[in-house]
């Protein structure tokens, strides 16, 4: 998946999101990205920390395990998370 990337100790995923939607979910895979839509609003970092909130819950991780790499003011962002395997994090994220 092109989303996914396993590092040593760590997975990285490709992301992108929407913020301003009814409610925080993932949406699919939108141009080789995981399309994560938020209900924060991309002001003051809001949309940032309820991205970070979002996928630690949803990988039942420390929020201290999710780190956003690259694209803090963007759309596009690259997000680190620290002591997951790629394949439970793509059951978690894209069941079925």
């Amino acid at each position: 998946m092109p989303w996914l990337r396993e590092v040593p100790g760590a997975v990285l995923l490709e992301i992108l999101v929407q913020p301003r939607a009814s409610r925080t979910r993932v949406v699919g895979v939108h141009d080789g990205r995981l399309k994560v839509q938020l209900a924060a609003p991309p002001v003051d970092g809001e949309a940032n920390q309820a991205l970070v909130d979002f996928l630690a819950g949803a990988l039942g991780a420390r929020r201290s395990d999710v780190s956003i790499e690259r694209g803090d003011s963007g759309r596009r962002k690259t997000v680190r998370v620290t002591g997951a395997g790629g394949a439970a994090v793509r059951a978690a994220l894209l069941p079925g």
